[in-house]
């Protein structure tokens, strides 16, 4: 990754994060959360909300075992 460039954080169904160069079109399966700016503004946002680093079916999975 090219430390000027910009980028945007990318999610995917499974709350799985990415980034991506900003201006490129989006992968399918995956949708822009709205943050833009350089890998490190970038990085530090993904850092910030991706406290779980489960896939989401893993996750809905698991509590659904903690429940039963």
């Amino acid at each position: 990754m090219d430390d000027e460039a910009r980028y945007q954080v990318l999610r995917n169904d499974e709350d799985q994060y990415s980034l991506w160069p900003a201006g490129h079109e989006v992968p399918a399966g995956w949708y822009q959360v709205g943050k833009e700016g350089t890998k490190d503004e970038c990085s530090a946002y993904v850092d910030e909300v991706w406290t779980d680093m489960r896939p989401r079916s893993l996750r809905e999975r698991m509590d659904a075992k903690q429940g039963s």
